[in-house]
């Protein structure tokens, strides 16, 4: 049996979600449902060995150490990780994925996923995956059209048409987000499926039918893969190459011109998790259509969304309103305007809020930090290293550190030069001092996760204020994760 090549397209950095949701930390990295990440949640959804190949993710340089951790998580290896240099949309990550298995497996068949979409009963769409195999392998290119249960206004739909030579339907149509009037016609017509953004297709299809349409995605994902370089797990695309491909979706570039389209209609459970309202519907809402995630409580309130990933949330007598609550930002919009967020995150941005693009939490290869305090002069953060993560070797121009172990055990490298460096092994309660200009490392070399307090002086603190020396994770001082 043909074994199908998941690519999981894991680029994007939404804001629609925010203050969830936001750059450094997007929805696909999130644990909104369940016990897993929306990406973890994808991979898992398409690891059986009998149907499926190991998966390709096709993710931003940025992210790349948040990819590699989660699947590490849940033991899933991938056969690769593509690093986009810069951000194109779907269309050129997919056709690079194409390019990139025919190299390797000539009649290869791809199931190009989104990485942040969510599923209630999955195994509905396994069934459809396998319906439409026959049709990939036939040439054509298979979406997966949800079959819709209310007059939604918020996705694209699909029109089907006649019975393909394998099985699926002919596509005759896709069409836009319709006004709540068009989309009852649609409901009720029987014919129209909310288009998922999911596709089955054979990478010689994908190859073939980006050369008649949009030959520059092609031209640029051949080059980009032609100059790309291994970076330990990882796979950069050529940075000039890839930006020369035009940014756009594989909906405009192929799926609305091409003659190749079929669909399958399924009904998984499906939710893109795109708005605060489908969050809601994914949650479940009670009686009142009320939903909660976290540390909520409600009284007296109706078709009310509150979320708290930190403190307590208590709503009273809210009717038609969203809150969302995080370590360092506070959301409250009404519900027919929570479609505005990024209006409202564009605003911010220009005003040069950090809560925009990070979290409190900064993930890091080898682990996160949060900072507690800052003040003239000094900063005060916690950092927390994962079992085997290790800091770079590095020194600081501008600032002195003292560290404080809280939770397992360090262990500090550190010497005025690297010819005279020493280790120290530090348990709970024991501390360090890290002088000005002195090398330095941090690191858990145990099977059980550590904790420090980081006490930060100087005259210039900011993570700009690092040398690296020795990096086990391949970054250099001007690597934007730090």
């Amino acid at each position: 049996m043909t074994k199908i090549h998941p690519v999981l397209l894991s680029g994007g950095a939404g804001t629609r979600l925010w203050p969830l949701s936001r750059s450094a930390f997007p929805k696909q990295f999130l644990t909104l449902l369940g016990e897993h990440s929306l990406l973890q949640t994808t991979a898992l959804r398409v690891s059986d060995p009998v149907l499926f190949a190991p998966p390709v993710i096709v993710t931003n340089a940025d992210h790349r150490f948040i990819v590699a951790e989660q699947l590490r998580a849940i033991g899933i290896e991938p056969a690769a990780i593509l690093l986009e240099p810069v951000a194109r949309n779907s269309a050129p990550a997919a056709v690079t994925a194409a390019l990139h298995l025919a190299a390797r497996d000539p009649e290869a068949v791809l199931l190009l996923l989104a990485a942040d979409h969510a599923m209630t009963r999955p195994e509905a769409f396994l069934d459809a995956v396998r319906a439409a195999l026959p049709s990939a392998k036939a040439g054509r290119i298979v979406t997966f059209g949800i079959t819709p249960d209310r007059p939604e206004t918020s996705y694209g739909y699909i029109l089907a048409g006649t019975p393909d030579t394998a099985g699926a339907r002919t596509v005759e149509r896709f069409v836009e987000k319709p006004d709540p009037e068009t989309a009852r016609g649609y409901l009720a017509a029987g014919r129209y499926l909310w288009n998922s953004g999911n596709f089955l297709a054979a990478a010689t299809t994908l190859q073939a039918e980006a050369a008649k349409f949009v030959p520059e995605v092609l031209a640029a994902g051949r080059a980009a893969l032609a100059a790309a370089r291994a970076d330990l797990d990882f796979l950069r695309l050529d940075a000039d190459a890839f930006a020369r491909s035009p940014s756009v979706s594989i909906d405009y570039a192929i799926m609305e011109r091409t003659d190749t389209a079929s669909v399958i209609a399924c009904d998984p459970g499906w939710s893109d998790i795109g708005s605060f309202d489908s969050l809601a519907d994914a949650l479940g809402r009670d009686g009142r259509g009320n939903a909660a995630s976290g540390l909520v409580r409600h009284m007296d309130c109706s078709d009310t969304l509150a979320i708290s990933t930190g403190p307590l949330v208590a709503t009273l007598g809210l009717e038609d309103t969203v809150v969302v609550a995080t370590a360092d930002a506070v959301l409250v919009a009404k519900r027919d305007r929570a479609q505005e967020v990024r209006a409202l995150v564009a605003q911010l941005r220009k005003e040069g809020r950090d809560e925009v693009d990070g979290h409190a939490d900064v993930h890091r290869p080898w682990g996160s930090y949060r900072n507690l305090d800052i003040g003239d002069g000094f900063l005060v953060k916690q950092i927390r290293i994962k079992p085997g993560g290790r800091l770079s070797l590095q020194t600081h121009a501008h600032r002195a550190e003292h560290w404080i172990v809280i939770e397992g055990e360090a262990r500090v490298t550190l010497g005025p030069t690297v010819d005279a460096l020493e280790v120290v092994d530090l348990s709970p309660h024991q501390s360090i001092d890290i002088p000005l200009g002195w090398v330095h490392r941090l690191e858990n070399a145990t099977a059980a996760p550590a904790a420090i307090i980081e006490v930060q002086s100087g005259g210039h603190l900011s993570e700009a204020d690092i040398e690296r020396l020795d990096d086990v994770y391949g970054r250099g001082d001007d690597d934007s994760i730090g």
